[in-house]
């Protein structure tokens, strides 16, 4: 492993702030999220998600997550849509990425396997956490006035293992995403 292939594989990690979140386009959102934006958010909620799970290595997690899109590099984010349409081998594109940079490249590898394929706990947290990521961004949409970004939620719903995961999106159902900030705006009167 040289340099230069290191130098080559962060470029094209840039890639993942170029790339956007396809499916929000069907609700005919212009302003659309970079896949880096949710890696970002997931990987934050993979650390407290593993916390919350008492799993003993949430590093381990937030890492798995920082790198569980990186084959978006090279095919894009397809949503679920063009799915039934498209076959892209994202294993082939995330194997090719990280070959050429070694030892770092087979456990980047091997952390995005564990993810995609949610055998090991660390992976069903990683996955979990990429997903309560997508239904938060799709509860901040709904109160956009984006209805049908429900349906995200619902089939997210179908999909999580944990406890902790669903009884987060339940609680997800009756929160404000602005409620955060409420109170904190302090007004200067002269």
């Amino acid at each position: 492993m040289e340099n230069k292939d290191i130098l080559n594989f962060i470029f094209e990690l840039g890639q993942l702030k170029k790339v956007k979140r396809e499916g929000w386009r069907l609700l005919g959102m212009d302003n659309l999220e970079s896949v880096a934006d949710h890696t970002l958010r997931a990987a934050q909620l993979g650390f407290i998600l593993a916390k919350l799970e008492k799993y003993g290595n949430p590093m381990e997690v937030c890492t798995m997550v920082v790198f569980h899109d990186i084959g978006e590099c090279r095919i894009g984010d397809i949503h679920r849509v063009a799915n039934r349409y498209i076959e892209a081998d994202e294993e082939r594109a995330v194997k090719e990425q990280t070959e050429k940079i070694g030892e770092i490249g087979k456990e980047i590898f091997e952390m995005w396997k564990q993810a995609e394929e949610r055998k090991t706990k660390a992976g069903i947290i990683a996955k979990e956490a990429d997903m309560l990521e997508l239904a938060i961004t799709a509860k901040e949409n709904i109160e956009k006035g984006y209805k049908y970004a429900q349906d995200w939620i619902n089939n997210i719903s179908k999909a999580l293992m944990t406890e902790t995961g669903k009884k987060l999106l339940n609680d997800l159902k009756n929160s404000d995403s602005n409620e955060w900030w409420q109170g904190l705006k302090k007004m200067k009167y002269s």
